[in-house]
């Protein structure tokens, strides 16, 4: 298995991958964790990339590129992976197909999992977090019975800052016009599949199982 997985903040997009992980034995590759873990641990493309959020800057292409690579070689993709994160816009896709090109390999699928604006509006901002377990909810979708109190330990439910309507749409605006271009970039390869993400979570991952095998995978 050799995907991308496409999808909104709040399109459910972490849940499916890790579905994928554990049923197919492939590796999650997210271009968030690979810069964290290559600054911590102080690697040359970890340095680089440490200059330029430091200095406010975005990580240049080549420095992600340049991890992926680099975690592309290691034993445990060699069942496949599925790259979550990334591309996130037209020359880094190219520049993607490229790096797959020279280490000989080729993606199967880009897999979006669509779900409406306002939807993924409601998802954001009416999550709320226990702040004693953890435990998540949505005022609108999945509301605890005592509002505003965890049903599992009783605990205050909270929301994160950055769930406000206006970040928020924000985020969303921002990915919906970076992402159309790659939409039409991979269904002009033919590479393309959509899954409807307002389905529920079981048959969201059946759906994945099935467009998998029609690709072969």
């Amino acid at each position: 298995m050799r995907i991308v997985l496409l999808g909104a903040p709040g399109s459910g997009k972490g849940t499916q991958a890790k579905k994928l992980v554990d049923q197919y034995g492939v590796v999650q590759i997210s271009t968030g964790d690979l810069l964290r873990a290559a600054v911590s641990a102080g690697t040359p493309l970890g340095r680089a990339a440490k200059s330029a959020m430091d200095a406010g800057q975005l990580v240049s292409d080549d420095i992600v590129l340049g991890m992926i690579r680099e975690r592309l070689s290691q034993p445990d993709t060699a069942r496949g992976y599925i790259l979550d994160g990334f591309p996130r816009n037209l020359a880094q896709a190219a520049a993607l197909d490229a790096l797959l090109a020279e280490i000989g390999q080729s993606l199967q699928a880009a897999i979006l999992l669509d779900v409406p604006f306002m939807d993924l509006m409601r998802r954001l901002t009416g999550r709320q977090t226990c702040r004693q377990c953890g435990a998540v909810f949505n005022r609108y979708t999945h509301p605890s019975r005592v509002p505003g109190v965890c049903d599992v330990c009783g605990g205050e439910l909270f929301s994160r800052d950055d769930d406000n309507e206006k970040t928020v749409n924000q985020r969303l605006t921002v990915f919906t016009e970076q992402t159309a271009p790659l939409i039409e970039f991979y269904q002009q390869q033919g590479k393309l599949d959509r899954i409807d993400g307002t389905q529920s979570i079981e048959a969201i991952t059946a759906q994945f199982q099935r467009v998998l095998s029609q690709r072969g995978v």
